[in-house]
């Protein structure tokens, strides 16, 4: 829902009467408050368990959903749906499913993050289209309540039938992976870990990452639209990253067991940045079409890696917390994209500045996790008061 906002874009602001800049805003206040909501997310799994903090995410999106639906006024559409659904969406995110995720698989651990990644491809994938028709035949009040409800049909028997926090004791699962180290002792603190390099390489990256998602997710369509495209034309452009991304990222998640996780992971943000320029200036569908193909190769992989090695160098225990916060700068990102797309254009007429920023970004994001190499190489050996120390 927060990186497949796009078709909604148009319609809402026709409805309610915002401007692009405006509606911009509330996007960009409701990425960021989706972010202050990781750590907490993250603490709360630390402190209770994955299936409190889904239970209390899905509750706090059913009632955001319904009051969005019935806000007229700004201010009451700005707090339910750019501040409490932002908000809900944080515990329901892969915040809170990355800790139990780590947990359950150490040998193949990449492998399974870069799966639970496919959920959002396939979000993208599937939802931008299915948003774009039901908009069309119904209107989007009708399609938020439709999304709430397939939410909570959803999570609720997923919740108490099949997520547990820990797994058997019988599981006995190999740590031969090169990528697999032995977890850090109970004496690295959050605060520590914070403190050393490795956190703020992937830190970076991720900021890259929220920045261009989020770009894409809110101004994607429009764009598309601005240049000549039709609505359908430019949903199914969208979603075919997402569709592309499904295989992508399964393909990947085998090869991130296998091969250094840093080098996919530069891989991942290169490419991303030339196709995030190339988009802008694509003229014909084949062009837009075969874009998007590229984009979807490279989609889904950065935060699923990112989290992967999180969990290699600081640990399960304290994965879902620094993953919280290394996310929060993945929504500061989303929230200044989601900002300067509408204000980049209105201002100077182009989609270029915002899509071209992002390139920038996400190359440098590139050159900063082929860093990692070192980082995490220098850790292999170290004690973690040693660790600590060095960062």
């Amino acid at each position: 829902m927060r990186m497949g906002v796009g078709p909604f874009v148009l319609p809402i602001m026709d409805d309610l009467q915002f401007t692009r800049t405006e509606l911009s805003t509330i996007i960009a206040v409701g990425m960021i408050v989706y972010g202050i909501g990781m750590p907490i997310a993250g603490y709360l799994v630390e402190k209770y368990s994955t299936n409190m903090v889904l239970i209390l995410g899905i509750i706090i999106v059913t009632i955001s959903c319904v009051w969005t639906v019935l806000a007229q006024h700004p201010v009451n559409f700005f707090m339910a749906f750019g501040v409490f659904l932002s908000f809900g969406l944080a515990f329901t995110s892969p915040v809170a499913l990355t800790p139990v995720i780590s947990r359950w698989f150490t040998q193949l651990r990449g492998r399974a993050l870069f799966y639970l990644s496919t959920g959002s491809m396939a979000g993208i994938a599937i939802m931008t289209p299915v948003f774009s028709f039901l908009i069309e035949q119904f209107g989007w009040q009708t399609t938020i309540l439709c999304f709430a409800a397939a939410f909570l049909i959803l999570i609720i028997p997923a919740t108490i039938f099949i997520i547990r926090d820990h797994p058997p004791e019988s599981a006995g699962q190999s740590m031969s992976s090169s990528n697999v180290q032995k977890d850090p002792s109970t004496a690295l603190t959050w605060k520590k870990a914070i403190a050393t390099r490795p956190f703020w390489f992937i830190a970076f990256g991720l900021f890259a990452c929220g920045f261009s998602m989020n770009l894409l997710g809110t101004h994607g369509v429009p764009m598309l639209q601005d240049h000549g495209f039709d609505p359908l034309t430019a949903s199914f452009a969208i979603g075919l990253i997402g569709i592309v991304a499904i295989p992508s990222t399964l393909f990947m998640g085998v090869l991130s067991d296998k091969l250094q996780r840093k080098h996919l992971l530069a891989s991942i943000y290169f490419v991303r940045g030339l196709g995030m320029v190339a988009l802008v200036i694509v003229t014909v569908t084949w062009q837009l079409y075969m874009v998007a193909a590229v984009a979807g190769i490279v989609w889904a992989g950065s935060i699923a890696l990112s989290s992967a090695i999180l969990s290699d160098v600081y640990g399960v225990r304290l994965v879902g917390l620094l993953y919280g916060w290394t996310y929060f700068g993945h929504q500061i990102g989303a929230m200044l994209s989601s900002w300067l797309g509408g204000w980049g254009y209105e201002t100077y007429g182009t989609h270029l500045v915002a899509f071209g920023i992002t390139g920038i970004l996400l190359i440098a994001a590139s050159v900063v996790s082929l860093w990692l190499s070192s980082s995490l190489k220098q850790r292999q050996n170290y004690k973690p008061e040693e660790m600590v120390q060095s960062g």
